[in-house]
């Protein structure tokens, strides 16, 4: 198997979101576009419907603008974790196809878990145990963890658990 560092995949998903972000913004320019063609047409009916192509570049606007600023904090705390050593080892065991043996999952899960209710205000803990429903494939439960990662990172951004900095730390 030939290994790939990860600054390579760093660079491959900025570039990647990037080329996302180009074409989405193209899509919603000519959306917004059509809808103006629409609105200043006659009839009732393209009116709205110029009205409704008009909100569709607003609403993708912001959720695109949402995303990636979710993107960014979560890649701030993962590069303060990474500095401190306390970035869960992504050693778990993978299928053929990539993904994390689910048993395995399970039981990382249940080690982050206990860790946050033994400290709930740690950013930290929160970010590691977003990790664990991710590895799990709970997407929706990953993402609401690592928002109270960041909200807590935000309220407290140098609170460490009594036993320092890397409790709970699997490096």
């Amino acid at each position: 198997m030939i290994f790939i560092a990860p600054a390579f995949f760093f660079l491959a998903t900025r570039v990647w979101v990037a080329v996302v972000v180009v074409l989405l913004a193209l899509y919603l320019v000519l959306t917004a576009q059509r809808g103006w063609l629409l609105l200043i047409s006659d009839g009732f009916l393209a009116k709205g419907l110029g009205v409704a192509l008009l909100l569709l570049p607003v609403v993708g606007a912001w959720v695109l603008a949402r995303e990636i600023a979710f993107g960014t904090r979560v890649e701030r705390l993962a590069r303060i974790l990474e500095g401190e050593g306390g970035l869960p080892d992504d050693d778990l065991p993978r299928r053929p196809s990539g993904r994390v043996v689910r048993a395995a999952a399970d039981e990382a899960f249940a080690r982050y878990r206990s860790e946050v209710q033994a400290d709930p205000d740690d950013w930290r803990r929160w970010f590691r145990l977003a990790w664990a429903y991710d590895a799990a494939g709970d997407r929706t439960r990953a993402r609401r963890s690592m928002r109270d990662a960041i909200r807590r990172h935000a309220e407290d951004p140098g609170h460490h658990p009594a036993g320092g900095p890397t409790e709970g730390s699997t490096s």
